[in-house]
């Protein structure tokens, strides 16, 4: 059987698209949790008769969690909402929108693909006001507009991402029993965090759990690593400068965040399975050794998603948990934050689609999947009672109380380099090839991109 094309598939994505409405998973004003009041705003939309499409890179569980929010802003204001997706959603978002047929709304989270439509004219603005409310009702506000914004074809910036569902990968993982057995205390400090590290070391145990490995993607959990890193050792000011290579990966700034990483990684006395381990180990089985007795590592540092490899029944809070990756305590950089998000942009501007990116102004938007799995928002005013668990609620804290947010550097860079020489680099790192050589031949890779 023949594949089917990318424009076959924007056919066939256009015939699955379903409305998004649907019982309602919490009836208006029945939980206290959730700011019905917003619900009631909706309502006076008054959209009967208009119709929305979204496209979106939710799928299978996702895509039902996300139809669950859809349904209560099509619900209320009576629009006909549908939502599509597609295995090759990247490519087909831009021939979509290049056909002149895209979407009302596209959920994009690469933060490239943003600047790449905005930079055609095929991106609505979304004006001052949503940046604005952005700027003053998210945890690092300020950080969350300026992902979101990028020079249109004029060269004029301007508010094109709004940004709903966040990811957050500052992050260290613990068992809070080995923790109490061996008299340790959760570090506030990178300062500690390295005494820690030491002391475990002192102690005859193993501090930490790293591994690189994922198939043709191997080497992109060490780069989470000096990326958070960078954060807790330069202004972010220096990380947008580096991500976007207007500093090269040869500046002593970034050679510096690798060398740490590597004093971590290449220490046979640091890490489970000694500095071998590192590139050979799968990243979903390197938290394992938490929870072996005795245990084989003490912390283990990861996104938040770590836990679905986490064993079968582990409980969060209990019998696993986490801690933010601290900050310097000398370098005045405030409480940075790693990690990712979507952004929902206008591909085709109608009364609706505005309504929409109001929708998701309200705290009601948030808290509807809040409630359920999977979610995290900066957004303050949504009630972090609202989350499902408190291990959510406790990531969602992090999010709320950061000074800055910085999205995924390896993301944020062309994918020969992101996706590639970085990757690459890094497995050359822990090899123990010197983090000049490793930096000079990333810049070199990035050097040829023409």
């Amino acid at each position: 059987m023949k594949h089917i094309g990318l424009a076959s598939a924007a056919l066939l994505a256009l015939a699955l698209a379903t409305p998004a409405s649907a019982q309602l998973k919490f009836a208006p004003g029945e939980d206290d949790r959730f700011n019905w009041e917003d619900y009631e705003y909706l309502k006076q939309m008054d959209l009967n008769g208009q119709s929305l499409s979204v496209f979106g890179p939710w799928r299978g569980e996702d895509e039902a969690l996300a139809r669950s929010v859809l349904a209560y802003f099509s619900e209320a204001t009576g629009v006909d909402l549908t939502y599509s997706s597609s295995e090759n959603y990247e490519q087909q978002i831009v021939i979509d929108t290049q056909a002149g047929s895209p979407p009302n709304i596209a959920v994009l989270p690469q933060p490239g693909l943003i600047q790449d439509l905005a930079s055609k004219g095929l991106l609505t603005p979304l004006g001052e006001d949503a940046a604005t409310y952005v700027r003053e009702n998210y945890g690092a506000g300020q950080s969350w507009v300026d992902l979101g914004t990028y020079a249109g074809q004029d060269g004029q910036e301007q508010f094109y991402g709004f940004p709903y569902k966040a990811d957050l990968k500052s992050l260290v993982w613990y068992v809070p029993e080995n923790f109490e057995e061996a008299g340790y205390e959760v570090p506030t400090t990178w300062e500690e965090l390295m005494a820690l590290q030491e002391q475990i070391v002192a102690d005859g145990g193993t501090p930490w759990c790293i591994g690189l490995g994922s198939g043709g993607a191997t080497g992109w959990p060490a780069t989470d690593w000096v990326e958070d890193i960078m954060l807790r050792t330069q202004p972010p000011e220096v990380y947008d400068q580096w991500t976007s290579n207007e500093i090269p990966f040869t500046d002593e700034r970034v050679v510096g965040a690798m060398k740490i990483f590597a004093d971590i990684a290449t220490k046979d006395q640091n890490v489970s399975g000694g500095k071998a381990a590192v590139a050979a180990t799968d990243f979903r089985d390197s938290p394992k050794g938490l929870f072996d007795i005795p245990p084989k590592c003490y912390m283990h540092r990861q996104a938040s998603f770590i836990s679905s490899f986490f064993p079968e029944g582990t409980e969060l809070g209990t019998d696993a948990d986490f801690f933010y990756l601290p900050e310097k305590a000398d370098a005045d950089l405030g409480k940075p934050v790693l990690g990712g998000g979507t952004l929902f942009t206008i591909t085709k501007d109608s009364e609706a689609a505005r309504a929409f990116i109001t929708f998701l102004q309200t705290p009601l938007a948030h808290e509807l999947w809040m409630a359920q799995s999977g979610f995290l928002t900066p957004l303050k005013t949504a009630n972090p009672e609202a989350y499902a668990n408190e291990a959510l609620k406790k990531q969602g804290e992090i999010l709320v109380n950061a000074d800055t947010f910085r999205f995924d550097g390896s993301d944020l860079m062309p994918g020969k380099i992101g996706a590639g020489a970085f990757w690459t680099g890094m497995i050359d790192l822990v090899g123990g090839k010197p983090a000049e050589q490793v930096a000079s031949e990333i810049q070199n890779a990035w050097d040829a991109i023409k």
